[in-house]
């Protein structure tokens, strides 16, 4: 069954205490740890071993399990210190986005061999490595997400397939998702109004508030059986109350849940 749980980065504005009461009472079944130097950083990678039993105790506390961290950038010096941490703190999928200019050939080359080095790390700490396509990046549709699967056979290399991003990307994601999936390990999940380079404000990430058909990407996901997390991530501007975020949330959270229920993956 899928577990759905959401990245802590919604909840920039408050501590990681607070940020894990408000999604347990949303209903999510864990949280994507947000390690986003310069956005998010409910884990600091640089001093982690600090922050680790807080953050044991406080998911323990609260039920959630840690699905997933998101690094985002494809940093050498940072991953091996996200990759100790993830396997301390039990938590089996890093994600990042893959850096780079769009349609630059140089990039994808440099992306596909950073994304090969690091994965060999990864494993070696029993962690898998994802890489999502990102509007903007050297990876940022279905054909070049293709490029780095046929590249990287490591069994800790995996594709987290973020539909708004291929949306915005000019494809339907739905239609996208089958060419993927057999590499799929983790599942960042939003909405969006549009084809723009931005997702918008957070209400229009809200899962069912935009234009991107979630309905037929979460019958994909269950119709190949797909069981890895499902972790709402929605991006926005500071300075949002506890009750917009967790709106957000908890919407969110009620609509994915109902789909994915009526596809018996929940």
């Amino acid at each position: 069954m899928i577990k759905l749980g959401i990245n802590s980065v919604l909840f920039k504005d408050f501590d990681f205490a607070t940020a894990a009461q408000h999604i347990k009472l949303c209903g999510y079944d864990g949280v994507e740890l947000s390690a986003i130097k310069g956005m998010c950083e409910h884990l600091e990678l640089d001093r982690w071993r600090d922050q680790a039993p807080e953050i044991k105790r406080i998911a323990e506390e609260t039920g959630l399990k840690l699905l997933s961290m998101e690094v985002a950038e494809l940093n050498e010096t940072r991953l091996p210190l996200a990759f100790e941490a993830a396997r301390e703190l039990g938590i089996p999928v890093v994600n990042v986005g893959p850096g780079g200019k769009s349609d630059l050939e140089e990039d994808v080359q440099f992306t596909i061999e950073k994304l090969t080095r690091m994965s060999k790390l990864a494993g070696e700490y029993g962690v898998t490595l994802c890489v999502k396509a990102h509007v903007g990046g050297s990876i940022y549709n279905t054909p070049t997400s293709l490029r780095a699967m046929e590249a990287i056979a490591d069994p800790a290399f995996g594709i987290d397939m973020d539909p708004s991003h291929i949306y915005r990307a000019g494809e339907n994601p739905e239609d996208a998702l089958p060419a993927v999936i057999s590499r799929v390990k983790h599942i960042h999940i939003r909405d969006c109004k549009g084809r723009q380079a931005g997702p918008g404000t957070i209400d229009n990430q809200a899962c069912g508030r935009g234009d991107i058909d979630l309905i037929g990407y979460c019958k994909v996901l269950a119709d190949s059986g797909y069981d890895g997390p499902v972790c709402l991530e929605v991006i926005g501007a500071r300075d949002h109350s506890l009750a917009q975020v967790s709106i957000v949330a908890a919407e969110s959270y009620g609509y994915l849940n109902a789909v994915l229920k009526s596809f018996g993956a929940r």
